[in-house]
């Protein structure tokens, strides 16, 4: 465990040396200049969309850009009469983000399974250059998330907050493949007896383009902190699906056995186990307007 704390006290840190490294930065006619050389491009983003399945991913749009997204996962697939887990209990989340900068986003969404309002922020600390000299695109993503069940849920108000940090590292390793590799520290401000208030996690994701506009994807998120109740101890989750893109849709659908959405709800609480049959369907649909 000190291991996985010292790895992601590592990766948090990157902001501050990004800080330091961007006062050698120079403005060239008005537009910003990486340090490495006053005409060294960006690669293209590693993923069509802003998220991989249940975890982000290093993209943010320019300026003045408003995404909008609908998530849904449909029940258990039981074999019982559910018509693959169509029939079954879903959870649904809409969503959107704008990007007041080239390099930050902020977003807001809202989310049927406990109520949940989440705020989030999305900023981009270093950028992957196309002459391979930063190898690389690291980004932070972190939301604020209300419980708006009623009242007699809750002992105090503060039980009703959890929050979400995640540091994103991702590369696009030709126009056909992109992985990356995000730690992050999820927080419930209430736990359960036999839980811990916090969980580290680290996720591994994944891109293949099939076609110029299908990909499989992959996305694998992995609790790490240990509960002293084995029956609550969360599941990894993983998922499995097709991503199609335009320039101004995405649509993935896929197999996962990820109900929560919202990330430190996945993290800390999912029972489901992909590799035991616990599966459902989902799908992500984004569709970006630029203003």
């Amino acid at each position: 465990m000190k291991n996985y704390i010292l790895l992601l006290f590592v990766f948090l840190m990157l902001p501050f040396i990004s800080s330091a490294q961007e006062k050698d930065s120079t403005k060239v006619k008005g537009k910003f200049v990486t340090f490495f050389s006053p005409t060294e491009k960006l690669e293209r983003p590693a993923f069509e969309g802003a998220s991989l399945i249940d975890n982000p991913t290093n993209v943010l749009f320019q300026k003045n850009t408003l995404e909008v997204v609908m998530a849904h996962r449909f029940g258990l697939v039981t074999g019982d009469n559910d018509l693959v887990g169509f029939w079954g209990a879903s959870n649904i989340r809409i969503g959107v983000a704008y990007s007041i900068l080239d390099r930050v986003a902020v977003g807001f969404g809202t989310t049927k399974d406990y109520r949940l309002q989440d705020f989030n922020l999305k900023g981009a600390i270093l950028q992957q250059t196309a002459s391979n000299k930063m190898p690389f695109s690291v980004s932070y993503y972190g939301n604020f998330t209300i419980d708006a069940r009623s009242e007699e849920n809750f002992n105090m108000v503060q039980d009703r907050y959890s929050f979400f940090n995640q540091i994103i590292i991702a590369r696009r390793f030709s126009p056909n493949v992109s992985l990356q590799i995000a730690p992050s520290i999820s927080h419930m401000n209430a736990a359960e007896a036999g839980t811990t208030n916090d969980m580290i996690g680290l996720a591994f994701g994944g891109r293949a383009k099939i076609t110029p506009g299908t990909s499989i994807i992959l996305d694998y998120s992995q609790p790490l902190t240990s509960f002293d109740n084995d029956d609550l101890q969360p599941k990894a989750g993983f998922s499995l699906g097709v991503e199609f893109g335009t320039s101004g849709h995405t649509f993935q659908i896929f197999a996962t056995n990820n109900h929560g959405i919202v990330p430190q709800y996945n993290y800390m609480k999912n029972q489901n186990d992909f590799f035991d049959g616990d599966i459902l369907i989902g799908f992500n649909i984004t569709r970006n307007y630029n203003f």
